[in-house]
C-alpha cells in the first residue's frame, strides 16, 4: 500500500482539510502516477456539498489529473517511468457492456468514477486527484504530448472532454454557426475547440464584459442574452448550440435560435431543473435538446492529441491546496478565468 496525503471533505458542510489514506499495491496493469496538478471542477463543488445527493465521506475530489509515471505493472505495456499523463473521470468501467465495446464507457452502466464512487479493489470509494498519488488501470490513462504545458493540460481531461465531444458527435466544422452559451471553465474550451474545427462561433453570455475575452479565444461574434433584440437578431440560424451554463434557466431563448433540425446539447449540469421547454418550439422546426457526458478513453485521447496539433490548453490560475476552500467561493462567484488548477507540490508544505 502507498501512504497518500490528500484534501478531504468530511461532511456536506465542513471544509477540505488535510487527510491520510492509502493506495493499493500496484497490479499487474496498474500505473502509479506522481500527481503534479489538478483541475478544480464546478462538479467537485456540487459532490462535496451533496448537491446530486450521492455524496460518501471523507470524499477526496479531483478528476482533471495531470503527473507522472513513476512505477508499472508488470504487464503495463503502454508506459514506463517518467511519462507525462493525464487521469480523467473515469478509473473503471465493466470493459464488456455495448457502450465499453464501442469505447464509449462514459456511458458505462457500471463506471467507477475517480472520486466518490465505489472501489472495486479496496471495498470503499475512490479517492481523486487532491492528492500527490493515484494508481490507476493502464486502460484509464492517458498520453500527454511533450508540447503542452501540464499545468494548463489539466482541465482538459474534463472541461476539455466534456465540450469537444459533443462537437465531435455532431460534427461540428467548417460552415456550420454554434453558439456556446456560458464563459466558464466549460466554456473558453467550448470557444476554442469550435474555432480550431473552422465554425462560425458566437458566445452567450449575461456579461458585458466578457466580450473582449470571448474574441480572444475564438469567438466571431459576442450576444448578450439578456437583450432581446440581440438575441432576435440570430433567430433561425444556429446548427449546434452547446450550453455549459451549471443553473436553471430558460431553454426556449436557444431553440428559438436553431435552424431546422437544429441541436441544443446540455452539458452543464444545474443542481435544479430547468424549466420545462416549449414543445411547440421543437415540433415546428424539428429540433432537438439533447445531452452529453465527457467522452470515452479513444475520444479523450484523440482530444489531447488534437490540442498538440492546436497548441490548445485551458487559460488557468494556479493555486496551493491550502486555498482550495477559498478557491471554492470564487468559483461560485465565477471569479476566475478560466479554471483553477492545484500545485500538489503545496502538499508538502503542509
Amino acid at each position: 500500500m502507498y501512504p497518500s496525503l490528500g484534501y478531504a471533505a468530511h461532511t456536506h458542510t465542513s471544509p477540505l482539510v488535510p487527510f491520510q489514506f492509502k493506495r493499493r499495491e500496484l497490479l499487474p496493469t496498474d500505473v502509479h502516477i506522481d500527481i503534479l496538478y489538478c483541475g478544480v471542477c464546478h462538479s467537485d463543488i456540487h459532490q462535496v456539498r451533496n448537491e446530486w445527493g450521492n455524496a460518501s465521506f471523507p470524499m477526496v475530489p479531483g478528476h482533471e489529473i495531470v503527473g507522472k509515471v513513476i512505477n508499472i505493472g508488470s504487464a503495463v505495456t503502454r508506459f514506463k517511468v517518467g511519462d507525462p499523463v493525464g487521469v480523467g473521470c473515469l478509473v473503471g468501467s465493466c470493459r464488456t457492456c455495448p457502450e465499453c465495446q464501442d469505447d464509449l464507457e462514459q456511458y458505462c452502466d457500471h463506471p467507477v468514477f475517480t472520486y466518490n464512487s465505489p472501489d472495486p479493489h479496496s471495498g470503499g470509494n475512490t479517492y481523486g486527484g487532491y492528492s500527490d498519488n493515484i494508481v490507476v488501470d493502464q486502460h484509464f490513462v492517458l498520453k500527454i504530448a511533450a508540447n503542452l504545458n501540464l499545468a494548463a493540460t489539466a482541465p482538459l481531461l474534463c472541461a476539455g472532454i466534456t465540450t469537444y465531444s459533443p462537437l465531435m458527435h455532431w460534427q461540428v466544422g467548417a460552415g456550420d454557426k454554434v453558439g456556446v452559451v456560458g464563459l466558464g471553465g466549460l466554456g473558453h474550451m467550448a470557444v476554442k475547440f469550435a474555432h480550431a474545427l473552422g465554425a462560425e462561433v458566437v458566445l452567450f453570455t449575461t456579461s458585458p464584459d466578457k466580450i473582449a475575452d470571448a474574441k480572444r479565444l475564438g469567438a466571431d461574434s459576442v450576444v448578450i442574452s439578456k437583450n432581446p433584440e440581440e438575441m432576435a437578431r440570430h433567430s433561425l440560424s444556429f446548427d449546434f448550440i452547446l450550453n455549459t451554463v451549471a443553473a436553471p434557466h430558460n431553454l426556449d431563448a436557444y431553440t428559438a435560435l436553431l435552424k431546422r433540425d437544429g441541436t441544443l446539447c446540455l452539458v452543464g449540469v444545474p443542481d435544479q431543473p430547468h424549466p420545462s421547454p416549449s414543445v411547440g418550439n421543437l415540433i415546428f422546426k424539428r429540433r432537438n435538446i439533447a445531452g452529453s457526458l465527457i467522452g470515452g478513453l479513444k475520444e479523450t485521447q484523440e482530444m489531447l492529441d488534437f490540442c498538440a496539433k492546436h497548441n490548445i490548453t485551458s487559460d488557468i490560475e494556479m493555486i496551493p491546496i491550502q486555498q482550495i476552500n477559498e478557491a471554492y467561493q470564487r468559483v461560485l462567484k465565477s471569479d476566475v478565468k478560466y479554471r483553477f488548477v492545484i500545485d500538489l507540490q503545496s502538499l508538502k508544505a503542509g
